[in-house]
């Protein structure tokens, strides 16, 4: 049945992630982007300061990824890698596999960070199955941590309100504790200064458990999503270690982190601390076609090529796995980055970025200001009764003063384009300041 569409009813597109009924009364819309700033639906230019969701590392409207897309489409608009390849696809795995640490050799292909989280799980399953060690299957995740929303993400994840309604989720996971600790290190500037300790959970919990079942660990090297929370100093070599004790497999959830965010090409050379699986997304396309990619060691790679009993070495994949337009994005997104030196801007303005934090303290409300390379949390109190009122007030009246923030709960989070400038810093923060002298 062809029924005619109404036109503007909100309530055709279930929006994700979204309060739906009040969208519906206020909607926020975009009509367009360039550079550093959205186009609202009533012609207003708004600053984004989240770059998208996390993404748009380059900014909007990259001339060099436009022109790799439309050159894609009219060339070669969709191609399986089932049995079958592509010539760029192989050239991309290489590009990103040499962006990350020495060992971490092979790359398998999704279209989101969510995808890449239930690969990452399953790899690792199929590498202890392979190696003979079948009784590996416990996943261990953490506390606040958030790795997508598939089954296994939301399994091996944290975050209460994206677990509670669906179900028993995978059986045989554990969940180390969180790290945020506002009595300790509120307002810390870089990562805080106490809870490596808390890695020992890993300890208590392979005791629990007993070692020899546990499969993975994944975490997020800063926790984006829950509030942007820092690891404290010492923590994830501490947990590398714990997990080089027991034989577990570390897996970091770089979705956010990969591909420039902290100054570096992963959290996992920032940090100094190398995994054996990193997830990413995101900044892998600079948000212009989905894609993600799971970049695996070499030791986990050869336990499926050498020791497969079938012609086929690992039972997984998707449609849309290195699709060719999605390919091209991503390379043009690489040659951008490199261009334009763009990790390395992104390190330079760390430290003007971080003064601009912590210029807020103060404020009424800010009860903690979170800082790592280009990414800061503003944490306010919540109103009594009401927790995440103050955060989504926020955001709407920095939408109103031309400004795209993120809230998660009464944490604002931000995660500007790489191609922010220093007076747009202080614009940003300065507004940022005004609404929250005006935030009840």
């Amino acid at each position: 049945m062809n029924r005619p569409a109404t036109p503007n009813d909100f309530s055709r597109f279930w929006m994700p992630f979204s309060a739906n009924r009040a969208f519906a009364t206020d909607p926020r819309m975009i009509t367009g982007a360039d550079g550093m700033y959205y186009t609202s639906g009533d012609g207003r230019q708004i600053m984004d300061a989240t770059a998208g969701l996390w993404c748009v590392n380059a900014g909007h409207n990259d001339p060099l990824i436009v022109e790799a897309v439309q050159r894609q489409i009219a060339t070669l608009d969709y191609a399986p890698h089932f049995n079958f390849g592509t010539p760029q696809a192989f050239e991309l795995a290489s590009q990103v596999a040499a962006l990350f640490p020495e060992g971490l050799e092979h790359v398998f292909f999704t279209n989101s960070g969510s995808e890449s989280v239930d690969t990452a799980l399953k790899i690792a399953l199929h590498h202890h199955r392979m190696r003979g060690d079948g009784a590996r299957t416990r996943l261990i995740g953490r506390e606040r941590g958030y790795h997508g929303t598939g089954f296994g993400g939301i399994s091996v994840g944290g975050i209460v309100n994206n677990r509670k309604h669906f179900g028993t989720l995978l059986t045989g996971v554990d969940h180390l504790r969180h790290t945020h600790d506002l009595g300790r290190n509120a307002f810390s500037r870089g990562c805080p200064e106490h809870g490596a300790e808390l890695a020992d959970d890993l300890i208590h919990i392979a005791e629990l458990h007993d070692p020899s079942t546990i499969a993975a660990v994944i975490v997020e090297p800063m926790a984006g999503s829950t509030g942007v929370l820092m690891p404290p100093i010492g923590y994830l070599k501490r947990l590398r270690d714990i997990c080089d004790r027991y034989g577990i497999l570390l897996i970091f959830d770089e979705v956010i982190t990969a591909y420039g965010r902290l100054g570096a090409a992963s959290a996992a050379e920032y940090f100094d601390v190398k995994p054996d699986i990193i997830t990413t997304a995101k900044g892998l396309t600079n948000g212009v076609i989905p894609m993600g990619a799971v970049i695996v060691s070499a030791d986990i790679y050869q336990s499926a090529m050498e020791t497969a009993t079938a012609p086929i070495e690992l039972f997984h994949g998707y449609t849309y796995s290195a699709h060719p337009m999605a390919v091209a994005a991503a390379l043009a997104t690489l040659e951008t980055y490199r261009r334009n030196d763009m990790f390395a801007r992104a390190a330079s303005l760390a430290p003007h970025w971080e003064e601009a934090v912590h210029s807020l303290r103060g404020l009424p409300n800010v009860i903690d200001l979170r800082n790592l390379g280009l990414v800061a949390g503003i944490e306010l109190a919540p109103r009594p009764g009401a927790p995440g009122a103050r955060g989504t007030e926020a955001m709407k009246m920095a939408w109103d003063d031309g400004l795209m923030i993120r809230v998660t709960g009464d944490i604002i989070a931000l995660s500007p384009p790489f191609i922010i400038s220093k007076d747009e810093i202080q614009t940003l923060f300065g507004k940022l300041a005004a609404i929250l002298r005006r935030l009840t």
